[in-house]
């Protein structure tokens, strides 16, 4: 709700008056979303900084949230439940979530059927009061002079306090199964993870790309992962398999995403954590290890080429941990981990309990207690 209502009046500017100054001014301001983050961004001439960050101030500051707004907002929530509702991979993963946890992570991202049209304006004030304080808040920008960002930050003074606390999330695992039509089976497989920026988290990481996080070629299949492979002389049926790690500050998911056909989920599902196991087990090279990390770095510095992925990396990091890792820090973190660290992140998962979820026709699906 709040992510859709970012471009609402404010008790500082109207919509109208928010619209027309971004057009006239040729900038932008987007709202994006996590579990556990929300995202202003504010995309402007370096000339023009001073005359725009008054609307990204108001949006954050002193919405308005007016009830006949928030009304027509149902529309573009049904819509933006509708795209979700169309994807198997979302449904998965906001799934896996709800199983995987008792509170907090376990709460969709989407707005729930039962609660569209429910979220009253009290209710709106109440969470932005307790949440959008100066000590949960961080300001943070690209092309602009500290001096420049600091006046515009010192607007930000009247949301003091540090807030309501954060609920910890509590990992419990479990399986949630959605039957529908159609001759595909898609599942997801996790275990608890690591938090967010801990040593244990890029061991994690490179464990994802030892096993396959994704095609490197544009367009291209993921037949050169360890996942693809292995399975593939399990089963001639076709598929596809990545490695899946989701992050938080407080807990975090790692497992193995399949899609394949029906008939062939059992053991397609099967060889995806055999080869988990296999690691486990020791079966890693120096090579692989070298080439994982290698992949993991350049994923993460590619990240960090355009605008949006550095300032909210920024942001991220500065909310999270108080202050900022450079780049070549980070890599470095990741060059100084050992065969031994990935070992151990493999032995997590073949040893702890597991969490599922899956979509489809779930006839040769296995249960997670089977696996």
């Amino acid at each position: 709700m709040l992510r859709l209502a970012g471009n609402l009046t404010t008790k500082g500017a109207s919509a109208f008056r928010i619209c027309r100054g971004l057009e006239a001014a040729g900038a932008s301001l987007s709202v994006t979303s996590s579990r556990e983050h929300m995202v202003y961004s504010l995309d402007c001439l370096r000339d023009d900084f001073e005359g725009v960050i008054e609307y990204l101030i108001n949006v954050t500051t002193a919405p308005d949230f007016r009830p006949w707004e928030l009304s027509d907002l149902s529309q573009r929530i049904q819509i933006d439940k509708a795209v979700a509702d169309q994807s198997p991979q979302i449904g998965v993963i906001e799934k896996l979530h709800e199983a995987a946890y008792k509170n907090a992570l376990s709460n969709s991202l989407y707005c729930p059927d039962h609660m569209e049209g429910k979220i009253s304006v009290d209710a709106l004030h109440q969470f932005f009061a307790n949440n959008y304080t100066s000590s949960r808040m961080a300001l943070v920008g690209l092309g602009v002079s500290h001096a420049a960002l600091r006046k515009a930050g010192e607007q930000f003074s009247g949301l003091s306090g540090a807030g309501a606390p954060g609920a910890k999330a509590v990992y419990r695992g479990g399986e949630l199964r959605v039957q529908s039509g159609g001759g595909l089976v898609h599942a997801l497989m996790a275990c608890e993870g690591a938090v967010t920026g801990s040593a244990e988290a890029n061991a994690f990481s490179v464990l994802q790309r030892l096993l396959g996080a994704g095609p490197h070629v544009k367009r291209g299949s993921n037949v050169t992962s360890r996942l693809s492979q292995g399975i593939a002389k399990a089963t001639a049926q076709p598929f596809d398999a990545t490695a899946f790690s989701a992050t938080y500050s407080d807990s975090g998911l790692f497992g193995v995403y399949v899609i394949s056909q029906a008939d062939s989920a059992r053991e397609v599902i099967n060889a995806a954590v055999a080869q988990l196991t296999a690691v486990a087990e020791g079966k890693l090279t120096e090579e692989d290890l070298t080439r994982a990390k290698n992949q993991l770095k350049v994923d993460y510095l590619m990240s960090l080429e355009s605008s949006e992925g550095l300032l909210e990396e920024l942001g991220v990091q500065v909310i999270s941990s108080g202050s900022y890792s450079s780049p070549e820090s980070v890599t470095q973190t990741i060059d100084s981990l050992t065969a031994s660290d990935v070992l151990k992140a493999a032995k997590k998962f073949v040893e702890s309990k597991k969490t599922m979820s899956s979509c489809g026709h779930l006839a040769n699906t296995p249960f997670v207690d089977e696996l």
